[in-house]
């Protein structure tokens, strides 16, 4: 993406901004070690690719100690939202809510309206009502599965499990990745009350994630599940 960037030794940063000044600029502050900052790399892509009006970089902090020191930057990940050059926001953690809020803000005071991107979602088409458009994306499948990625391309070796145990049992099933839509994201494990991904629901009722379906599929409970769709839909 143009408009995502990784910082090398070659971009000189002040530079950079002087020259996009009149373009919000977020950096993302991030370490290879830090586990939080995996997730918050691919929130950070997904927003790049959003919100094209903005300038979006990424600095490992340790590879740039003199930059990371004139931020403060104390723990990883951080955001900073730089205008004109200078420090107007900033986000520190892994709060991918309210990082994408933030971004979503400087987006709409750069264009005077919300960016929206619906393109990677699938039908039904989005409700005003979100626990209503999660009620219906959990339906749209009899056996639906909410995956970081796709199911040709899993993001995350749970979701590649996920996929290929429903593709082994030979199981149709519904995917929607949760990457594409930080709203969705958060809300359904809000609405199911089950905080992590992936999460797989049949008949348009939460089964569980990862461990909980290979439970079910040692004790046989998963196949006769399945084998019950299966013969519904013969």
């Amino acid at each position: 993406m143009a408009n995502l960037i990784d910082l090398t030794p070659d971009v000189d940063l002040k530079k950079f901004a002087e020259e996009h000044k009149n373009s919000a600029i977020v950096l993302n502050f991030w370490a290879e070690w830090a586990n939080a900052c995996a997730q918050m790399n691919d929130v950070f892509a997904e927003l790049a690719k959003k919100y094209t009006t903005l300038k979006f970089i990424k600095i490992e902090a340790e590879k740039f100690p003199d930059i990371s020191e004139s931020f403060e930057i104390a723990a990883v990940p951080a955001f900073i939202i730089l205008k004109n050059g200078k420090i107007s926001d900033r986000v520190d953690g892994a709060n991918a809510p309210e990082l994408t809020n933030t971004v979503a803000k400087y987006a709409k005071a750069a264009t005077g309206s919300a960016i929206k991107n619906t393109s990677d979602l699938p039908k039904p088409a989005r409700k005003t009502d979100l626990n209503t458009y999660l009620k219906e994306l959990i339906n749209s499948s009899s056996v639906m599965a909410f995956i970081k990625g796709t199911p040709s391309q899993p993001r995350c070796g749970f979701s590649r499990k996920i996929v290929e145990i429903l593709n082994d049992h030979k199981v149709k099933f519904g995917s929607f990745d949760i990457l594409t839509d930080e709203e969705v994201r958060q809300g359904l494990k809000e609405y199911s009350k089950w905080p992590t991904y992936p999460q797989v629901y049949i008949n348009g009722e939460l089964i569980g994630g990862l461990d909980v379906v290979k439970e079910m599929i040692e004790n046989g409970e998963f196949q006769t599940m399945v084998s019950n769709i299966t013969n519904g839909e013969n």
